[in-house]
């Protein structure tokens, strides 16, 4: 098989690494890739929101199948794209249409589907700049802290979680009437605050059939203790400790399979990852978000525990025979932390240099926001490296993650030293 990947961070370096262990991959292209991604593969200098360029390499080097990692070129109808077009609707995409990637594009998509499957999620209000009053009325009706999510894609920072209703009503006003997130948030879903654990669930399907792949459990604040601003996320863990055979039934009996049907019953094609964010609130599990992809960093603590044949995997989604392909897990434990840029997620600086990526042999180096500059490797974003580690147990895992990032160092360079603690 042929493939082009596309995107460039540390989710796309996992399945870069996955997908080139695979027997029937003859040649892989990353579309534009990083400094890890080709290792395993060709990078290719094209944007994934570039259709018609992605259009031209797809056509002049036969790729049989496209894998889409990130969610920008999906909720932007790259699969669309691909089905109207003559030259490229034979050629199978990995990732849901336009409209069915609409459950990560749009909260209150999301929670309109939720609400009509019967899928358990908080109460919810959503308001535009023309009913801003009723909005604050809404506010007035909650117990805080309040919850406010602009409807579009906002780069991960359109949830604010406020403690007053002072703060909530002036944040509402600053979404919908003064765009505080452009378009993103022209509508903003309004919604009762759940306390819980957090965790992260996966399936890849093709419509019809569902494969179950490992939970994680991610950190997103930049501080320890989770403290601090939100970031894309600081390190992962897999599997979740609090997460027993029990509360994943309930999680695959009350959201999975009525989420897989229900998306069928709409008349909603979906094929490739769904990502659910779950809650885990005394026991019950409620959704927080769907993503229409993999997530960064549980791609990283995911892919590795598979055992299948990624590309088997997803040859059952283009061909509508998923239910036919095996999946297997590792069952030891894998942790991941992110190493990132000095002053991030706020301003940072790139085009550091890397040094200690060959001491490291205990651990998986996922790249995520690196560049090659000759036989150098420097920094090109705020999430530099994954490193990702397997043990018996957590705790093991989790040592040897440590223990490889004290080889790896950049000017600097920052990481949480507290991931998975709260679970072990």
């Amino acid at each position: 098989m042929r493939i082009l990947l596309l995107g460039s961070g540390g989710r796309e370096h996992a399945l870069a690494w996955k997908m080139a262990q695979s027997s029937v991959l003859e040649e892989l292209f990353i579309a534009p890739g990083n400094a890890g991604t080709k290792m395993h593969g060709k990078n290719v200098n094209i944007s994934p929101s570039n259709f018609e360029e992605v259009k031209a390499f797809v056509v002049q080097n036969d790729i049989n199948l496209v894998v889409v990692g990130p969610e920008d070129p999906l909720v932007n109808g790259i699969v669309d794209f691909f089905e109207a077009d003559e030259e490229l609707k034979s050629v199978p995409v990995v990732g849901p249409n336009k409209e069915a990637a609409q459950l990560e594009g749009s909260k209150d998509f999301a929670k309109k589907f939720m609400q009509r499957h019967n899928i358990p999620t908080a109460k919810y209000g959503t308001f535009t700049k023309d009913t801003l009053k009723e909005g604050y009325a809404f506010l007035e009706k909650m117990n805080p802290p309040f919850v406010l999510k602009a409807d579009g894609l906002a780069a991960g920072k359109g949830v604010l979680i406020l403690d007053t209703l002072k703060e909530a009503k002036r944040e509402l006003k600053s979404m919908l009437a003064d765009a505080k997130f452009g378009d993103a948030s022209s509508r903003v879903v309004i919604e009762q605050f759940l306390d819980g654990v957090e965790l992260s669930c996966f399936v890849i399907t093709d419509g019809d059939a569902y494969k179950k792949l490992p939970e994680a459990k991610d950190y997103k604040r930049i501080g320890e203790g989770d403290v601090g601003l939100n970031t894309g996320g600081m390190g992962a863990v897999s599997p979740v400790p609090f997460a027993n055979p029990t509360f994943l039934d309930k999680i695959e009996n009350q959201i999975i399979i009525p989420t897989v049907k229900g998306l069928k019953a709409d008349g909603i094609v979906y094929k490739g990852f769904i990502f659910f964010g779950i809650i885990n609130v005394k026991n019950e599990p409620y959704v927080i978000e769907y993503n229409c992809r993999m997530g960064d960093p549980e791609t990283e603590v995911v892919i590795p525990r598979l055992k299948s044949d990624i590309l088997d995997l997803f040859e059952g989604v283009a061909t509508n025979t998923l239910s036919e392909r095996d999946v297997q897990f590792d069952e030891r434990s894998a942790a991941a932390v992110m190493m990132v840029s000095g002053g991030y997620p706020e301003a940072y600086e790139k085009g550091k240099q890397i040094f200690g990526l060959n001491a490291v042999t205990d651990s998986i180096i996922f790249h995520a926001g690196t560049a090659a500059d000759g036989p150098a490797v420097t920094t090109a974003g705020g999430r530099v490296l994954a490193v990702t580690s397997f043990g018996k147990d957590l705790a093991t895992a989790l040592k040897k993650t440590y223990g490889s990032l004290e080889k790896i160092e950049f000017d600097k360079a920052n990481f949480r030293k507290d991931i998975g603690h709260d679970v072990l």
